[in-house]
């Protein structure tokens, strides 16, 4: 799976623009707003976006999923449906944070443990991690060896979990029993700030010691 990351809104979050080399076709994973820059490196790629993939439901991660799908033709996956009051709730996030006004989302699908979802002849597998948000899922490129994992897991540090409904216990469950089974050698893409691999946090990163 190739990869180009799109930094975008005040928050500095990584859109991630991931493509199947063989087809061109690829999928942009949270959105966050920016969308005429989002629009701008797409087409510098060359990409077919045929997607639009969410790892869950913060203003930041989905701010411009609307418009780019709208933008592309495109249906809007994810995430797990327990992030429904995070998308309900646009307007109310826009507010508190004082962006531009988001309305609320329902997506085309709502993804569950096990899932996948194909990009061009890729396969990501979907695993549903909660903690940060309830809802939070991540996508996982096995054959490539590349996760895209949201705000879960950065580089040093894991995601907050002092919003609604979010769980520090579960979160670190998660990484602990998700994410890092999958193997020291894989590379992954978080919602914010520089990637990183599983073990190099396996062994390094505070929050999992």
């Amino acid at each position: 799976m190739e990869y180009h990351l799109i930094p975008v809104t005040a928050f500095a979050q990584n859109c991630s623009l991931i493509w199947c080399e063989e087809t061109r076709q690829g999928a942009l994973v949270d959105p966050g707003g920016d969308a005429e820059r989002i629009k701008a490196a797409v087409a510098q790629q060359g990409i077919e976006v045929r997607q639009i993939l969410l790892t869950h439901g913060h203003l930041d991660h989905v701010g411009a999923a609307a418009e780019v799908a709208a933008f592309y033709a495109a249906p809007i996956i994810g995430p797990h449906k327990n992030d429904t009051f995070w998308l309900d709730g646009l307007p109310t996030q826009s507010q508190m944070f004082g962006l531009a006004e988001c309305s609320p989302l329902t997506p085309d699908r709502w993804l569950e443990e096990g899932d996948s979802v194909q990009v061009g002849n890729l396969a990501l597998e979907v695993l549903h991690c909660p903690g940060h948000t309830p809802g939070h899922v991540v996508f996982f490129d096995r054959a490539g060896r590349l996760l895209v994992s949201g705000d879960v897991i950065f580089n040093g540090g894991v995601g907050r979990s002092d919003f609604p409904q979010g769980s520090h216990q579960d979160l670190i469950a998660s990484i602990k029993q998700k994410l890092l089974p999958l193997g020291d050698d894989v590379t992954f893409i978080p919602g914010h700030g520089p990637m990183s691999t599983l073990g190099r946090e396996r062994i390094a990163n505070p929050f999992l010691q």
